[in-house]
């Protein structure tokens, strides 16, 4: 499927990207919320007062308002910030199309790398979000793809305004964060920056300057497009068609389920391994990607007896939800059947985004109490399991 991107999303978003490095809110969705009513509102207010002037309306907030006549005068116009060159529509061009990408997959980059930089490479990545569903042989792509670049104080990463040519993973040293020529922030021997002009296709929206001596870890665009932004559409699709499959969520329209899709992470797990432990706390849910789970069972007034299996879970098929909607510890335990991958929700994403579905859960929960009814004899019940 093919998305082009709407005329004016690109620079909006970049407004509204530094409008929160600029202010750093608390509240993220309020401060969201905020900032587009009064785009909105300044936005009406301009078009009626200069309807009749010929006026032009640019799209940011804080973007100086030019007229027909002005664009032709030779004297300057206020100076806008760097973004707002050229180079925009250079970058803008080149969207990217993740479906139509044909790259082969062993047309691998690789920067050769002692033990101890692959080992600080690893911790270095090892927090960031974008890489966190990559799968294990993913991830080694982009330890190969990544080059060591070295910086000295003074020295400009990236500039505000310039087209976006690598992604970079901090290894050590101290970086400040500046929007129009304002210090915003500063990184310190840890976190990554880069990614927006490469995912979205726009200028950079920051400048980062070194203030100390430090080492980056670099990824170029196209590599950073391949490995990350594919593999991301590629896991989209893939767990979309597993949630068509999954009889609970047609209570869900196709954009709610694109933002679980959005949130999923795959585990891999081996032969007789535990998923799940009957008495643990519940921080996730699980749909079965590939494989198989049993689920077992243990009454705590029989301890002699062995765990008894009351379900067996294939494919499209989830489990963990039960705790998860009771806030209590896991009423079963479930194991691995040979090597399988599930697909992991955890317990924010859960509630946030199956609400819609709560209600079918709940029934489940009285669904399960039957079936262990039918196990255990009539006074079986799930707090008499745990």
């Amino acid at each position: 499927m093919n998305f082009e991107i709407p005329p004016g999303l690109t620079d909006l978003l970049q407004d509204f990207t530094v409008a929160v490095l600029k202010d750093r809110p608390d509240d993220l969705i309020r401060f969201a919320a905020e900032y587009f009513n009064k785009l909105n509102t300044n936005r009406d207010d301009i078009e009626k007062s200069d309807k009749h002037r010929g006026v032009r309306f640019s799209s940011p907030a804080n973007e100086p308002m030019q007229t027909e006549q002005e664009d032709d005068d030779d004297e300057p116009m206020p100076e806008p910030p760097p973004r707002r060159g050229e180079r925009r529509k250079s970058v803008s061009a080149e969207r990217y199309d993740p479906e139509a990408d044909d790259t082969s997959s062993d047309e691998k980059i690789v920067f050769p790398k002692s033990d101890d930089q692959r080992q600080r490479l690893s911790e270095a990545v090892e927090p960031i979000l974008l890489f966190r569903s990559l799968e294990p042989e993913q991830m080694q792509d982009v330890l190969d793809a990544m080059f060591e670049r070295r910086v000295q104080p003074g020295i400009h990463v990236i500039d505000q305004g310039d087209d976006g040519d690598n992604f970079y993973v901090i290894d050590s040293g101290t970086y400040d964060i500046h929007v129009d020529n304002k210090l915003v922030g500063q990184y310190e021997n840890s976190g990554s920056f880069g990614e927006l002009a490469l995912m979205y296709n726009m200028p950079r929206a920051a400048t980062i300057v070194a203030t100390s001596d430090g080492t980056l870890w670099a990824m170029d665009r196209s590599t950073f497009r391949r490995i990350v932004l594919k593999n991301a559409f590629n896991k989209r699709k893939l767990y979309e068609g597993l949630l068509e499959c999954v009889p609970m969520l047609k209570a869900l329209d196709p954009y709610e389920r694109m933002n679980i899709a959005d949130a999923l992470l795959t585990k891999t797990y081996k032969d007789n391994e535990i998923i799940i432990r009957q008495g643990d706390g519940a921080d996730c849910m699980y749909i079965v990607e590939d494989g198989e789970v049993r689920i077992t069972v243990k009454n705590k007034n029989r301890p002699d007896l062995d765990e008894v299996e009351v379900k067996r879970c294939m494919k499209g098929d989830y489990f963990g939800e039960l705790a998860l909607v009771t806030h209590k510890p896991r009423a079963a335990t479930a194991y691995a059947v040979g090597k399988t991958k599930c697909a992991v929700l955890d317990v924010q994403a859960f509630e946030r985004l199956l609400g819609p579905c709560m209600d079918i859960m709940k029934r489940n929960i009285d669904e399960y109490e039957e079936q262990l009814v039918t196990v255990f004899g009539s006074a079986a019940n799930i707090s008499d399991l745990r």
